[in-house]
């Protein structure tokens, strides 16, 4: 069983940059692929961004490219999410989560078998 804490978020302006962190629990991080999602309040939990197990592999939704990054520390069992030129759309609770089943989607929340409890991100206009 894995256990993820995320931490980083907070109030920003606009065109700012804030980095997102998630700490997993256990020895075996290393093993799963790990995926960023966003859910704003009354919309659907989105997908942004995932990283294969060893980091060598990266997907991000259209709407971050060129704007967040993700990135992974396999010793300090932690995925971060570099976040710039943020903008009031990216306003939502960030989550991250972990995935066994590399064969499932890296861009559905069902594929993923362990979640964080979320952090809040904020950019004011």
């Amino acid at each position: 069983q894995v256990q993820l804490v995320e931490s980083g978020g907070g109030l920003v302006q606009a065109g700012g940059s804030l980095r997102l962190s998630c700490a997993a629990s256990g020895r075996t991080f290393s093993t799963y692929a790990m995926g960023w999602f966003r859910q704003a309040p009354g919309k659907e939990r989105e997908f942004v961004a995932a990283i294969s197990r060893g980091g060598t592999g990266t997907d991000y939704a259209d709407s971050v490219k060129g704007r967040f990054i993700i990135s992974r520390d396999n010793a300090k069992n932690t995925v971060y999410l570099q976040m710039s030129s943020l903008k009031p759309e990216d306003t939502a609770v960030y989550y991250c989560a972990a995935r066994s089943a590399l064969l499932q989607p890296a861009s559905q929340a069902t594929s993923y078998d362990y979640w964080g409890q979320g952090t809040q991100v904020t950019v004011s206009s």
